[in-house]
């Protein structure tokens, strides 16, 4: 299909999905990586109490606090 055509069909708001091979699609920087990190005791319970707390796990609260600190940082 021509870049023309793919465009038409998308502005006019038909479903383009069949269109792409969605099986090698990635979001750049979104790749998950895992890390191991130790934290003290207390730490691990205020964690968990606070996931708790909010209804999610402890992973999740981690991941937005550590996000939310590092998009306040000021840019380099």
């Amino acid at each position: 299909m021509k870049a023309s055509t793919f465009d038409d069909r998308f502005d006019a708001g038909e479903s383009v999905l069949d269109s792409l091979d969605l099986s090698k699609a990635s979001r750049p920087d979104l790749e998950v990586r895992r890390v191991n990190v130790d934290l003290p005791e207390w730490m691990i319970r205020s964690l968990d109490q606070e996931a708790r707390r909010l209804g999610v796990t402890r992973q999740s609260i981690i991941k937005v606090w550590v996000a939310d600190r590092l998009e306040k940082r000021p840019a380099s």
